[in-house]
């Protein structure tokens, strides 16, 4: 078997490295043009793997080699679901993958603490993979804590930053005041219900105590006075915080589904393309959900705020932050940010603020983390690229997995029956020598593919 490889991205690399483990003639091209790939892709070529970063180059690319070998077995990473519908209206034969797509059923698992190794999120009736007297199995997935209690609004107010804090306090004191006067007509004054209803109203909307007056009780118009007084204050506080919500971009809310869970929840640090998918997988799953993002532009953001899920404006590594969005009381914490350096930080962090909590760094584009894993147990790593080369090559095969995930320093391979556990080289041999690339020029620094939206 030949295959040609594309891309110079960890996971090309990796899956180059494994395709060739395998006795598999590679070639690796990291950014072939044209000529380079008609040059390349004669009819002795069998697979073809595009493994690019953004997804108009893995278009690009994957449209070209189609169009020099028709029907050869395609192999694309795109993340645009809509891109990816199109190709493969196009392309019958090619499958497209994402990253994010293939590592979330592994990181998900994770994340459950309850010995599931992936989960099927993309089935109607979500399942789970575990192992059982030796063997991988799948299970259907028992649905989380009642979604009636989560959704139980009223136990879910809460004051999640200053500008919130702010209303609450201007509309809880104009609650208590208009209950106690309330109170205080009814049963000082003997009035009833309806009546003194309508003299608490007076006094919150500073209108006056009525015809209260006529009992002549002194102490009760003195008291009414303090009352309006306090509510002209309390109605300006109330007033800036309903403007402030009503001008500002918000990402959380006071009641309902994008109010912060408060407890047995998952924290997910980073909104990339893992980032979001993990959440809307644990959300889809009954599971409660919290992403914090440090970047107030993020593109995701919006898709966060479509799916209804709930962002935390902060530092991943702020150990008021992590306080904030109750990780003391959370299931688990899972470092998706796009740099290795910054989960490894994200970790520490955590680690300090909540050292009970379990957790989950994505790893894959450099060997930060298996080095500081080393000195001491940080929590469960899942490498991103390591299941995606493992899934890309197992689909060059010919025989597309249907479970990725990683298991002691190993990604392990499910494909239904069997389960194979797979290692590769951090770096193939062909790109490090220089071999059998036709990319002109030094590489360029690389980036997290994985958090271009």
């Amino acid at each position: 078997m030949r295959a040609l490889v594309i891309g110079d991205l960890e996971v090309a690399r990796l899956t180059c490295a494994l395709l060739t483990e395998r006795g598999v003639q590679v070639d690796h091209l990291l950014q072939p043009s044209d000529t380079d790939l008609r040059a390349t892709l004669d009819g002795t070529v069998d697979a073809v793997a595009v493994l690019v970063r953004g997804d108009v180059t893995a278009l690009r690319y994957a449209l070209l080699a189609e169009h020099l070998r028709p029907g050869v077995r395609l192999v694309v990473t795109l993340f645009d679901r809509t891109l990816s519908e199109q190709l493969l209206r196009v392309v019958p034969n090619c499958e497209v993958n994402s990253p994010a797509d293939i590592a979330v059923p592994s990181i998900v698992g994770a994340c459950l603490q309850d010995g599931t190794l992936a989960v099927d999120v993309a089935a109607e009736l979500p399942r789970r993979l575990v192992r059982e007297a030796g063997e991988l199995r799948f299970r259907p997935l028992a649905p989380g804590p009642s979604a009636a209690g989560r959704r139980a609004v009223l136990g879910r107010l809460s004051a999640h930053d200053d500008a919130t804090r702010i209303l609450l306090f201007g509309l809880l004191g104009l609650l208590a005041i208009f209950a106690t006067d309330w109170i205080l007509t009814a049963v000082a004054l003997h009035r009833s219900p309806g009546d003194a209803l309508y003299a608490a109203a007076r006094v919150v909307t500073t209108v006056g105590p009525g015809d209260a007056d006529v009992h002549g009780r002194t102490w009760y118009l003195v008291l009414a006075s303090v009352f309006m007084l306090i509510t002209v204050i309390l109605t300006a506080i109330f007033t800036a915080g309903v403007v402030n919500r009503m001008l500002s971009d918000r990402s959380l809310a006071l009641l309902g589904r994008r109010s912060p869970p408060r407890r047995d929840h998952v924290v997910v640090i980073g909104l990339g393309q893992v980032g979001l998918r993990l959440a809307i997988a644990l959300r889809r799953l009954g599971v409660g959900v919290v992403v914090v993002e440090r970047d107030p532009t993020v593109a995701n953001l919006r898709l966060a705020r479509a799916a209804r899920i709930p962002v935390v404006i902060g530092h991943g590594e702020d150990l008021a932050v992590l306080r904030r969005v109750g990780l003391n009381r959370a299931r688990a914490l899972a470092a998706m940010a796009a740099f290795d350096l910054d989960n490894v930080e994200v970790a520490i962090a955590a680690r300090a603020a909540a050292p009970q909590v379990p957790i989950v760094l994505r790893a894959g584009e450099d060997d930060v983390i298996a080095e500081t894993r080393s000195l001491f147990r940080i929590g469960e790593v899942c490498d991103v690229s390591a299941l995606t080369a493992a899934a890309v090559a197992q689909s060059m095969a010919g025989s597309p997995p249907v479970a990725v995930f990683t298991h002691e320093h190993h990604a392990i391979v499910f494909d239904g029956e069997r389960e194979v556990a797979v290692t590769a080289d951090r770096r193939c041999g062909c790109s490090a020598a220089g071999a059998r690339t036709m990319a002109a020029g030094a590489r360029k620094p690389e980036i997290d593919y994985t958090a271009t939206p």
